[in-house]
């Protein structure tokens, strides 16, 4: 039922938003070059990678050794605009389409963070990853990783069709709100480290 769900909400968006996406495809191409789409390995369902769409948001500017700047330096305004309302997101529904994601879930994070969980943080990878996720709509990047990881992994153990319309509700008003898209000092969160909590399991 799940997937079902899951196809019906995003080739419905998919079509319906398709000039949107057109058109923040071409602003993109213009105002910061291409490619227009960013993707990057992620693990999903049981720790297997996969790769995310996301529209850029940041363009390439380089220090003089030829390395990228720091994030914060490379997010333009257009694309903290794309961020606030997470219209970078929306091409990951062809994640979705593609059974890799699903709308609901804990969020996928980097592949670099999976040495680093405890056991019971690897159980956020019991389910397929989601666009949006409990975390989301409770707090998104004002959390700490370990509030993060507590509220996927109940997610985990408590999740149904009528949660899961719950989140997607919650997320369409957080959207508009704009708020939690980026954490105190960072253009979205510090990197995960491994939770002292968690050291020795």
């Amino acid at each position: 039922m799940k997937r079902v769900i899951d196809l019906v909400i995003s080739l419905t968006l998919l079509v319906f938003l398709l000039p949107l996406i057109i058109c923040i495809a071409l602003l993109i191409r213009f105002k910061l070059g291409s490619p227009v789409i960013f993707k990057q390995k992620r693990p999903g369902k049981d720790g297997i990678p996969f790769y995310i769409y996301k529209f850029r948001t940041m363009n390439d500017q380089r220090d003089s050794n030829g390395k990228l700047l720091p994030d914060h330096f490379r997010l333009t305004k257009f694309g903290n605009f794309l961020r606030k309302y997470s219209l970078d997101e929306l091409t990951q529904l062809l994640n979705v389409v593609k059974g890799e994601l699903s709308l609901v879930g804990p969020r996928p994070l980097l592949m670099d963070y999976l040495p680093l969980y405890s056991m019971e943080q690897r159980r956020r990878h019991n389910v397929k990853p989601g666009i949006t996720g409990w975390a989301q709509v409770n707090g998104r990047n004002l959390l700490s990783w370990d509030e993060k990881f507590k509220l996927d992994i109940w997610y985990v153990d408590n999740q149904n069709i009528w949660l899961d319309l719950k989140i997607l509700i919650l997320t369409l008003k957080q959207v508009f709100n704009t708020e939690g898209v980026q954490s105190k000092d960072y253009v979205t969160m510090p990197d995960f480290t491994g939770s002292k909590a968690d050291e020795g399991m």
